[in-house]
């Protein structure tokens, strides 16, 4: 997944994250957000809100927003690192 794409709430793929996997993308985001500032020593798997979503008991935000937050930090790090950004068209 690049941050240009990112999951909508109502993704189907999310409804099958088990509070394991969130878990651990909570631990990747911690890791990868660390420089930024961006700690959330609180956060961990939440509630199923009533449409089947998993949330994130930050306040109980979508998963949808975690994972599009680390593809964001990932993908700033390959750029701000040397990696090269494809463009359509380029």
């Amino acid at each position: 997944m690049i941050a240009h794409q990112p999951i909508r709430p109502a993704d189907p793929a999310l409804f099958h994250l088990t509070a394991r996997q969130l878990t651990e993308l909570i631990i990747d985001l911690r890791t990868e957000g660390r420089e930024f500032g961006l700690l959330w020593p609180s956060a961990k798997p939440g509630e199923v809100n009533l449409q089947g979503r998993p949330l994130i008991d930050l306040g109980n935000i979508p998963a949808s927003t975690l994972i599009n937050l680390l593809a964001l930090l990932r993908e700033y790090k390959r750029n701000r690192d040397g990696g090269h950004r494809w463009c359509p068209g380029a």
